[in-house]
């Protein structure tokens, strides 16, 4: 009996190997077919990441040995005042570009969205900024508020106003890069803030209509309330792509950020500190703390544009309000 007992689970263990081990052949060619994403995000974007961190707590120029250097890159971060420069700079241009952006964005979505002529003709030219080349937009937006010869500026002299020092001035600076990140990307988020406003029900509007709401009174009591998950996608992609500038001030203004170092951003100083000064372990350490500071920002205005305010973590229960009365307000 006992020899018996003990070769029943034998068998069956032995049983459970061999079909997991023809699972195995089965998936291989599945398992082979996936494998070059992977081994390029291992190679290409996981090691990448791995070693920036590695390279925070480290000194090296990228030629010569490692020396590891513990916490002191980070605690030089938090007295380096070029670096806070950077951070104001980032935050005031960001201001300045993404609250218009979004709300030209919406604006325009919303026109879209009607019964108007032409529409697709409309869709395509608000997108086109978006895949315009880069260094392209920042030479013609270098024209356009130059200085000296600037279309902008000789706008302002013929209609007798004194010329604005655009490039050469600290808010000059700022409005400029805010102007181009506006112009370049508004239209993309106008195309997803569309995309959103065609998942909305007509039953809204129409009722909205009979009851006699206005254009504002439906945007602002039906749309926006309706556009909140695609609002905060486009706050929170803003809020990252903002902290993230870089192209803008570098071509437009070149690595030294402009006069007063106005233009300098977060990541056009990290480009600075690793590329130019060959300091990739200060580089490094600014890579991280700009991940801290998008990350903690997007987590602020995904609590404040989803309405999880109550402190629990839960959305906050909303009233059910028929769309009639909603247009009355």
């Amino acid at each position: 009996m006992s020899t018996t007992a003990t070769t029943a689970p034998t068998s069956r263990s032995g049983e459970n190997v061999a079909r997991r081990r023809r699972r195995m052949r089965e998936r291989l060619p599945l398992y082979l077919a996936i494998s070059p994403f992977y081994l390029l995000f291992a190679v290409f974007g996981l090691f990448p990441i791995v070693f920036s961190i590695v390279l925070s707590f480290t000194d090296w120029d990228g030629m010569g040995d490692i020396s590891f250097v513990g916490l002191a890159q980070y605690q030089y971060l938090l007295t380096d005042g070029r670096f806070w420069n950077a951070v104001a700079n980032t935050f005031i241009i960001w201001f300045l570009s993404t609250v218009p952006m979004l709300f030209l964005a919406m604006v325009i979505a919303f026109l879209l969205h009607q019964n108007i002529r032409f529409t697709k003709v409309y869709r395509v030219a608000f997108f086109l900024p978006n895949v315009t080349s880069m260094v392209a937009m920042a030479i013609v937006f270098g024209s356009v508020f130059s200085d000296t010869f600037g279309l902008v500026n000789s706008a302002l002299t013929a209609l007798g106003i004194d010329a604005v020092p655009w490039l050469s001035s600290n808010w000059g600076i700022k409005v400029t890069i805010a102007v181009m990140v506006i112009w370049r990307f508004t239209g993309y988020n106008a195309i997803i803030f569309l995309a959103g406003l065609q998942a909305i029900p007509t039953d809204l509007y129409d009722s909205a209509k009979v009851d006699g709401a206005n254009l504002a009174q439906v945007f602002f009591r039906i749309t926006v309330p309706m556009l909140r998950p695609i609002i905060l996608f486009t706050v929170i992609t803003s809020t990252i792509g903002g902290l993230s500038l870089f192209t803008e001030p570098q071509v437009l203004l070149g690595d030294s950020g402009g006069a007063g170092e106005a233009g300098m951003t977060i990541v056009l100083y990290q480009y600075n500190q690793a590329f130019t000064q060959f300091d990739f372990g200060y580089g490094s350490a600014i890579a991280w703390a700009l991940f801290l500071i998008a990350a903690v920002f997007s987590i602020i205005n995904w609590r404040l544009v989803s309405g999880r305010g109550d402190g629990t973590g839960r959305p906050t229960p909303a009233k059910k309000i028929s769309p009639t009365t909603e247009a009355r307000r």
